[in-house]
């Protein structure tokens, strides 16, 4: 079956499917690389947080601009792609967006100082920010709606395998070596994902067979101006702020608010990731059968509760420690996984790449301004603990509330179409 194939059947009523084919198989096997790449040189940087700052002399406000660099420069590369997301072949333009995502992790990696790892992690987030929004596209035309939550289980477990193998490894290669070797290593990988992607995965151009707006301002109008994309705009810009705000400063806080060793600090991300690889397929399943917005639902309650926990919690052992950041991750997958599967349902085939692209950029400008927002709630006392830690907590929970009755409004007209309660 050919991409022009598989994608014009998404977009008709058919049976449930049973399965993916072998090649979808392979494609969401690349796919995984690809988010593991580019989920670890976001997730490193919290990590290494508690090693950069000292060895750059930074305070936590301008580490906490250096996360938050990526964000805003990923925010603007997203709205500038989208009026070009739909008129190539989404493997060109993965590829393209890749090697400029490497170019900016080099820069990292080579970096003597705090300027040049500001402008290295900008660049990152000029190419790296569109990636998502790529491969969103490209699983949105390949696959059906009813398998999509398994398809976003899988390629999440990229999320999982950073904290296994990349966080573990970055730690590793940091504390013996330097940080820089870190990026170095990314890099490596990088450009071997780059290779596969170029090798294994076949064009993906269905979509240019669609009528479409030739001119790429126009058709960024015709998506921005689409009002039953509104509402989706505001639950995807609302989600992203809970994983700004607490990420960054994740590994200051466990280091010197838990108590936890920093040579203990890789096996926390090492523990956690291992049960979140099993959960995020499991959530995918549960997604696909009960439905997305009940999972959704599931994962924002634990969410709040395990948030309240985490950011109010004192010196703890490493045991306790590890449990609460596995439970965080199963509520934190739980919203993850059934909202990307919901809000790819709402575009229409000829603006996925221009919603998809639009919705990231939203989605990394309120991440970098929960991060800038992060960084001036909190306060770094004499001994490194983080003054203020719980009043974040308390922004994360209130976004998460509105993002549940928003997701509720988003659900609607897609469950209505489906012919279901809920989807």
């Amino acid at each position: 079956m050919t991409e022009q194939t598989m994608t014009a059947t998404i977009d008709e009523p058919q049976e449930r499917p049973r399965g993916f084919s072998r090649y979808q198989s392979i494609l969401v096997a690349l796919l995984a690389l690809v988010q593991f790449t580019i989920i670890i040189d976001f997730m490193i940087m919290s990590p290494l947080g508690a090693i950069i700052m000292p060895a750059l002399d930074i305070s936590p406000a301008q580490f906490g601009l250096a996360v938050s660099a990526y964000a805003f420069s990923a925010g603007i590369s997203g709205i500038l792609a989208a009026g070009f997301a739909d008129r190539f072949d989404r493997k060109r333009l993965l590829l393209f967006f890749y090697a400029g995502f490497t170019l900016g992790t080099a820069l990292c990696a080579v970096a003597p100082n705090y300027h040049v790892l500001l402008t290295g992690r900008i660049v990152t987030g000029l190419f790296g920010g569109v990636i998502g929004s790529v491969v969103i596209a490209i699983v949105t035309d390949l696959f059906a709606l009813q398998l999509r939550g398994r398809v976003m289980g899988f390629v999440q477990t990229a999320f999982a395998a950073s904290q296994v193998l990349g966080i573990p490894a970055g730690l590793f290669l940091s504390n013996h070596w330097n940080w820089h070797v870190a990026f170095g290593a990314l890099v490596a990988l990088s450009i071997a994902g780059m290779a596969v992607v170029a090798f294994l995965m076949q064009p993906v151009n269905g979509h240019l067979l669609l009528k479409q707006d030739k001119n790429p301002f126009r058709h960024l109008i015709a998506t921005v101006t689409q009002r039953r994309y509104w509402l989706a705009f505001m639950l995807t810009t609302l989600l992203a702020t809970g994983g700004y705000m607490l990420m960054p400063f994740g590994s200051a806080y466990t280091v010197h608010n838990l108590g936890i060793d920093i040579v203990h600090l890789p096996t926390i991300y090492l523990v956690s990731g291992l049960f979140t690889i099993f959960i995020g397929p499991l959530v995918g399943r549960l997604s696909d059968g009960i439905g997305k917005f009940p999972t959704f639902a599931f994962g924002t309650a634990l969410s709040i509760v395990m948030v309240l926990i985490y950011t109010n919690l004192g010196q703890v052992s490493l045991t306790v420690a590890i449990a609460v950041n596995v439970v965080l991750f199963v509520g934190i997958f739980s919203r993850m996984i059934p909202s990307q599967a919901l809000i790819s349902a709402i575009p229409e085939a000829a603006q996925r790449g221009s919603f998809s692209a639009i919705g990231a950029s939203l989605q990394q400008l309120s991440g970098g301004l929960g991060s800038v927002l992060a960084a001036a709630i909190i306060a770094q006392n004499a001994d490194g603990s983080l003054s203020h830690f719980n009043r974040i907590g308390f922004v994360v929970v209130t976004t998460a509330v509105i993002s549940l009755v928003l997701m509720y409004f988003v659900q609607r007209p897609i469950a209505a179409q489906a012919g279901k309660r809920v989807v």
